[in-house]
């Protein structure tokens, strides 16, 4: 079975760019994925020059190879056929690059108790009382 749209686009974003934008590199996963259907590997002949440079990055990035083989032709000649196919790990790479663990960051539930209260309430020059000798009577 080949690769997914959502494998491909983790793939992606993993080997090239991890800070890539989804949608940039689901596009770019979407269109090799047109290439190889439902299909192991394509015939390098299917590619126009273009789409063999996005292939040839990608194999610069570790995601795909490339394979050949040869037959003889009816008339005795030799022909190789090239062919590209994903790499056979990228799948468990992929999974194991989703399913890394992340570490935790340990969030202080009470780190940030006064962050909701304005700074209305830290002045105190209002609190002052209107007659200031009301507390200093000497009888106290």
């Amino acid at each position: 079975m080949g690769m997914t749209l959502h494998e491909l686009t983790q793939a992606i974003r993993q080997h090239i760019d991890s800070e890539m934008e989804s949608d940039v590199a689901s596009g770019m996963a979407e269109h090799a994925l047109g290439f190889f259907g439902f299909y192991e590997r394509i015939i390098d002949n299917a590619l126009e020059p273009t789409d063999r440079n996005l292939f040839y990055m990608f194999q610069d990035y570790n995601l795909l190879t490339t394979e050949s083989e040869e037959t003889t032709l009816w008339d005795g000649r030799e022909w190789r056929i090239h062919y590209w196919r994903f790499k056979p790990e990228l799948r468990e790479k992929v999974q194991a690059y989703m399913d890394r663990n992340k570490p935790e960051i340990k969030v202080d539930p009470f780190a940030d108790v006064y962050g909701d209260i304005g700074e209305v309430v830290w002045n105190r020059d209002d609190d002052q009382p209107v007659n200031p000798n009301a507390f200093t009577n000497d009888r106290w």
